[in-house]
């Protein structure tokens, strides 16, 4: 981390001696950290079955970099082709569930065109109204305004996790821990390995907004039947820019939300102001994301008012409560999802998710796109199985891959079916006392196609007897 502007401490040196001079909050089968898409899935699917699950959450709702991050779409579901006629879905099980929770309230869009693919954007408010609803019929308790500031580790297992709130200090212990925080906060406390992206250079973290006030039938009569950005309009920021104006990112998105007259825009780049790459792991680093967040937001709304039909009374209804986060830690795990594998639709037998969405690096000018068409690729459980460590998996963003692997493998739709995988594994393991890395994922795979994930059955197979090496 030598890009951290303070040698932070991560490790407090909590051990068992040491753990009895907190009090103890809970003591559960399962803790879940993080309540975005993953740890929503992975804390339903626990806690359905009937084991005690607590979730742990920074903020006081649930939904992670979709809400927080207001990042607004579930990508991932969908083949992309080069004859883009109708969505062909490939995605489902926890997704597909959550989506048409989401639809029943009237918070998700039908389904929108993006380049050679599809996706459909939701409204923030129901996307936390339908987390609140899934985790408390399925009886999860949740600890909201809550953070992990250390791990229990005995002898490489992990046991517990001290936590701190405005309430002060506590313990939790947990028979087994699910990661899914998306920063891998969990196991790189714990002393588990993690890198950052490609030698350390990550993908940039924006800041989305929603323009409110919308002439929307001039803006897609103007802009098109895509969301990403005609070639119009990128000659239109070129030639702003060219005068001055801070419009770093000339190739932008725009979805059509749930609301009348409203639209959602991924359009910044955020660096700092020397141009150097930002790793919100760092506080200071996080802190000039969301200034500059902020100031790009506004030069890109005057853009759109003065440039683009349809927006010229438009306003600015919000923000992300913080930047949009793509990429902080990502775990070493038994598996690694490679570049390669992405790029070849390698399918596997032990698989517990399919990803059909291009390898979407946002590292430089403009976003860079590859894609994978009329096909899908797998993601190995052991991905989500931190080399070292037992008791932990890992579900979201920081699973184990490469850097362009992960700038596809990261998005909602593939972190709902992580979350899902991590739940079914962890239930298996609490049942057989077995590790995670000597689960037979045939029985994870079973119980998710169970549960309406699509997937192909396999032969036996073990999260770490195809370990691939670095």
């Amino acid at each position: 981390m030598g890009n951290i502007s303070v040698e932070w401490r991560l490790q407090i040196g909590l051990d068992h001696a040491s753990a009895h001079q907190f009090p103890l909050i809970d003591d559960v089968d399962v803790v879940v950290v993080g309540a975005g898409a993953a740890g929503v899935a992975a804390a339903t699917v626990a806690a359905e079955a009937g084991t005690r699950v607590l979730v742990i959450e920074k903020y006081g709702f649930a939904g992670g970099a979709a809400v927080a991050g207001l990042s607004g779409t579930i990508c991932g579901m969908y083949l992309a082709s080069d004859d883009l006629r109708q969505p062909q879905q490939v995605v489902r099980g926890f997704t597909e569930r959550f989506a048409e929770d989401l639809t029943a309230r009237g918070g998700l869009t039908e389904p929108q065109r993006y380049g050679k693919t599809f996706t459909a954007a939701h409204d923030p408010l129901m996307w936390r109204e339908s987390a609140d609803a899934l985790l408390t019929r399925a009886g999860a308790r949740i600890l909201f305004h809550t953070q992990v500031i250390d791990v229990l580790v005995e002898d490489g297992h992990y046991r517990g996790l001290l936590v701190a709130s405005n309430a002060g200090v506590g313990l939790i212990r947990a028979a087994r821990i699910i990661d899914a925080s998306g920063d891998g906060a969990v196991v790189a406390r714990g002393g588990g390995a993690y890198r950052f992206g490609a030698d350390g250079r990550i993908q940039n973290p924006t800041m989305f907004f929603r323009l409110g006030n919308v002439d929307t039938e001039s803006f897609w009569a103007a802009w098109g039947d895509d969301t990403i950005s005609p070639a119009w309009v990128t000659t239109a920021i070129d030639a702003a820019r060219a005068g001055g104006v801070d419009l770093p990112r000339n190739k932008i998105w725009v979805f059509a939300t749930s609301r009348p007259g409203e639209l959602l825009v991924n359009a910044t780049r955020l660096t700092a102001p020397d141009g150097r790459m930002l790793n919100v792991i760092d506080p200071a680093d996080f802190t000039l994301a969301e200034i500059g967040g902020r100031q790009q937001v506004r030069s890109y709304a005057r853009f759109l008012a003065s440039t683009v039909p349809g927006c010229a009374d438009a306003f600015v209804v919000d923000t992300g409560v913080e930047a949009g986060i793509r990429q902080t830690r990502t775990v070493t795990g038994v598996q690694t999802l490679r570049d390669s594998d992405v790029v070849d639709g390698t399918k596997r037998a032990d698989s517990i998710c399919r990803s059909p969405w291009p390898i979407e690096l946002h590292d430089g000018e403009k976003p860079r796109l590859h894609w994978l068409l009329d096909d899908y690729y797998d993601v190995p459980f052991g991905a989500l199985v931190p080399e070292r460590g037992e008791n932990v998996v890992v579900a979201g963003r920081c699973l184990s891959a490469e850097h362009q692997a992960l700038a596809s493998a990261r998005v909602t739709a593939q972190c709902f079916e992580y979350g899902h995988a991590a739940a079914v594994a962890t239930l298996v393991s609490l049942e057989s006392g077995s590790r995670y890395r000597d689960l037979d994922v045939r029985c994870i795979q079973a119980r998710m196609i169970a549960n309406g994930s699509a997937l192909e059955p396999a032969t036996a197979v073990a999260a770490h007897s195809e370990r691939q090496e670095s």
